[in-house]
Formats: C-alpha cells, structure tokens, sequence
C-alpha cells in the first residue's frame, strides 16, 4: 500500500517533469519547441501478487500527464481497484479519466485491439508478455511495457554480515510467499570456506523453520498462503522437479510447517530449502513464484555473475558482501534491470524507473 500511494505522491509532482524545452535560431529565422502532449487512453494489466500497487506503477502517471486510463485488474484479485475507482470518483475526478473493466482473456484481448487505446503496460508471466502481449500491441503500432517473470539470485560473499544477511535472505525469499517478480529464489554461495557455508546453511534453515505461517491479516503471521491450490500443486512439482534432477532437500516445506490458527493446508506451504542444486536445472532456469530457497556453490565471483547472466531471465539479483570493491564489480558487471547491494528486496523507489531485461 505505502508503495502505491508513494507513486501517487511523486505523480503529484509530475509538472517538473513536464516542462518543455526551446531552442531559439537554430536555423536563420527559425525557432525550436519540443511540448510535451497528451496521447489519449492508456490500458493498464495488473497481475494478482499486488493488486493495489502495481497499476500505480503507471496510472497516476499517465492521468497527471493528460491522458486517460483503463485498469484491468486480476480477475481473482479485483477488489482494491474497485475501492480505488471509488476514491478517484469522490474526488472529483471528470467521468472517463479513471476506468476500472474487470473480465479475463476476453476483455485483455478487447483492450490490446482497441484502436482507441495507445498503449499498454503489462505485468505478468513471461510467456503472456513475449507472446501475446508485446506481438499484438507492436502489431497495432501501442506502445507497450510488458514485464514478465524472474528468477533472481541473491550472491553471497564470505565476507558478508551474516546477521543482518539472513533476515535479508528470509525477507527475499520467503516474504509473501515467494509470490513476487523481486522475490530471491536461489542463493549462490562464493568461496570454499566450509565453515562459512555451514553457518550459512544453519542460520537460513533455522530462521526459516521459526517463520510464523497463516492468516496474513494477523500482525504475527510472517507469511500467509499461496494464491490458490492450482499454484500450490505448481511450486510442488517444482520441488519434484529439483528432487528428481539431484538437489537436496535439507528443509521440506511440503510437510514441515504449522499453521497458526484453524485453517486447512489447502493453499499453505511452510519454506522450502535445497542443496546441491546446479543452475541447469528447472528451478533456476524457470520460475517456481512460491516459499522455496536453492542453494548454489561456486569458487569464484566470476562463476556466480557467469550463472546469474546465463540465466533467461534477468529482473533482479543482489550481492551481500562487506567489501565495496566485490560490490562496486557486481554492480557493473551483472545483466540484470535491478541490481541490490546488501539488500534482499531490489525494489526502487517510486521516482526511480523499474523493468527488468530479456525473458522478465
């Protein structure tokens, strides 16, 4: 919610941005304007992880330039932009600026279309956005984002605080389930110091086993469910998939958890974490979006930023290290649209930009 509205504050001062420019005599007689100017209707597409957040990302942005929105929020999470649509209208908003259309396949397909749309923004998987979203809008000439999936990698040096690391790693990989595009899902380990893995490997299974799991509306709960059985049954197979390909379960949040409170495990997960999992394998190669942690051993830096940049998605990767010079080299030298630096969640701020690069 904070980062919502923190979007809408900084569209608030969207006039600074908007000022134009002039050159004057830049040829005999002839003086020079770029005005910026409205479009018309900009279709937003939000995904079901942040229903409130994420078509904030752009909505405020594009009514405070002059032009006019229409939200499609996810069909399985409609409420919030409803209840927005509610507040835009109490403020006076002229009838048509703000539009909320709720519906599935149907209605997106209407939206991407519509010749009366001039572009749309997109967050979602990355086989919708490569296949369907970003095709059809370039074929019907829309400017278009569309912001796929992730598999983010989280490198951990052996000079990194491990005190503030961990808490750092559960926040990443476990908050709301894993069910976000900034979400860590593998660690890599730098080094051959044994004694520094095992303290690493101790430290996250511990802290992960003492995660509070249930209804995410009490102040308790550090994590609440997945978004439904069909994707519970997902994040399963995954976890197959690693068993199955040589990883090592030395945490199984298939069974391993409770839940506080009288609720059915229907949609709940506890943490899941494995070991000895290679970056060829299915849960690096694709995105699992659910509570689940592979650990990955390399000897060099070098190696780690080889795996993060051969992966096909590049959305966000961090590294934890007390050295500003390893930090300052991964800064620079890694593929990925967000980069964090001792920080598990690589969430800009609303008046900095935010996409990821190839397959996200």
């Amino acid at each position: 919610t904070r980062r919502g509205i923190e979007n809408v504050e900084v569209a608030c001062g969207i006039p600074t941005l908007m000022q134009g420019y002039n050159s004057e005599d830049i040829a005999s007689g002839i003086d020079e304007y770029l005005i910026p100017t409205p479009l018309g209707v900009f279709g937003i597409i939000g995904p079901f992880n942040f229903p409130f957040m994420i078509p904030l990302w752009s909505a405020p942005y594009a009514v405070a330039t002059g032009n006019c929105v229409v939200i499609k929020p996810s069909s399985e999470v409609p409420l919030s932009q409803m209840k927005i649509a509610e507040l835009v209208d109490e403020a006076g908003f002229p009838p048509g600026v703000w539009n909320v259309v709720n519906g599935g396949r149907t209605v997106v397909n209407g939206m991407l279309d519509h010749p009366d749309i001039e572009g749309i923004t997109f967050v979602g998987s990355t086989p919708t956005a490569k296949d369907v979203i970003y095709p059809r809008c370039g074929a019907t000439g829309k400017r278009v984002i569309a912001q796929g999936g992730a598999s983010n990698f989280m490198v951990i040096m052996p000079d990194c605080n491990l005190r503030a690391t961990i808490p750092a790693m559960m926040t990443s990989f476990f908050g709301n389930a894993g069910q976000r595009c900034l979400a860590g899902q593998n660690a890599i380990i730098v080094g051959d110091d044994n004694r520094f893995y095992n303290e690493f490997i101790n430290g996250v299974v511990d802290t992960a086993k003492k995660i509070v799991i249930g209804n995410g509306l009490d102040e308790e709960v550090q994590m609440g469910p997945v978004r439904d059985t069909e994707k519970k049954t997902k994040i399963l197979s995954y976890i197959s998939s690693g068993i199955e390909e040589g990883a090592k379960i030395i945490l199984d949040g298939r069974s391993d958890f409770k839940i506080k409170g009288d609720y059915p495990d229907t949609c709940f997960l506890g943490s899941t974490i494995m070991e000895n999992v290679k970056p060829e394998m299915k849960i690096v190669t694709e995105e699992i979006f659910g509570p689940t942690m592979g650990i990955i051993r390399v000897k060099t830096l070098d190696e780690a930023i080889k795996i993060c940049d051969d992966n096909p998605f590049h959305n966000a990767d961090a590294i934890f290290t007390s050295n500003g010079r390893t930090a300052r080299e991964f800064k620079y030298r890694v593929k990925s649209g967000n980069v964090g630096i001792n920080v598990g969640i690589v969430a800009p701020m609303a008046f900095f930009p935010f996409s990821g690069m190839r397959d996200s």
